[in-house]
């Protein structure tokens, strides 16, 4: 009896050592897998050195492949910030900076005019596009009837709207329709340059939709 209970008592001490290692040794396995896999690009993003305030929300998405099989890779980040854009402007700006990317100066940055903060850097094989800007107001009209605005909400009609929107988006400079001479408009053929067509997002079509990653 007292052997068959220490052998009981062995087996159980044997188990729990076999599922203490493999819990430990899964979640390094795991992170170290899921460092490996991810886009660079995102990593390299998340080591900017911005202040908390500066990063409170983040939502990525990405499209393409990333060795440009077809359709080179398409990487977008949208990240929400407590204060006002020129202050979330100019730390982003410090940060980029620091890691390695250069102001890039070229025509279509941005394709026309947006409010806020519009810049383009490049780094090694990359672009990117950075567009920090007061958040859009929800309009009152549409709340429910009787609901109380947030108290940092919406602009017009005495709400007003805190914090700012970053929306960062990169490509492989291959891909970067910006690189190289741009085509023109022959006056010949056409008669006349046709006018630009304007949309809501400033860098119209040459961007694809990201699906979220």
């Amino acid at each position: 009896m007292r052997r068959q209970l220490r052998e009981q008592r062995r087996l159980k001490t044997i188990a729990l050592l076999l599922a203490s290692l493999l819990v430990l040794g899964a979640l390094p396995t795991y992170f170290g897998v899921r460092a490996a896999t991810r886009d660079p690009v995102f990593n390299s993003l998340d080591a900017l050195a911005v202040p908390a305030w500066a990063a409170t929300d983040t939502v990525d998405g990405v499209s393409g492949s990333r060795w440009c099989f077809i359709e080179c890779r398409f990487r977008e980040r949208t990240v929400q910030s407590d204060r006002g854009w020129e202050e979330t402007a100019q730390v982003y700006e410090t940060a980029l900076n620091r890691e390695g990317w250069r102001p890039w100066k070229v025509a279509l940055c941005p394709e026309q005019p947006v409010e806020g903060h519009y810049t383009c850097w490049r780094r090694d094989e990359l672009t990117l596009d950075m567009w920090v800007r007061q958040p859009a107001c929800p309009d009152p009209s549409v709340a429910a009837p009787g609901a109380a605005p947030a108290p940092a909400a919406t602009g017009p009609g005495g709400v007003k709207c805190d914090g700012a929107l970053v929306s960062i988006k990169v490509r492989n400079a291959i891909a970067d329709d910006r690189i190289g001479p741009q085509p023109t408009t022959d006056p010949s053929l056409t008669g006349v340059d046709p006018d630009p067509l304007f949309t809501d997002d400033p860098l119209g079509g040459l961007t694809p939709t990201p699906t979220p990653s």
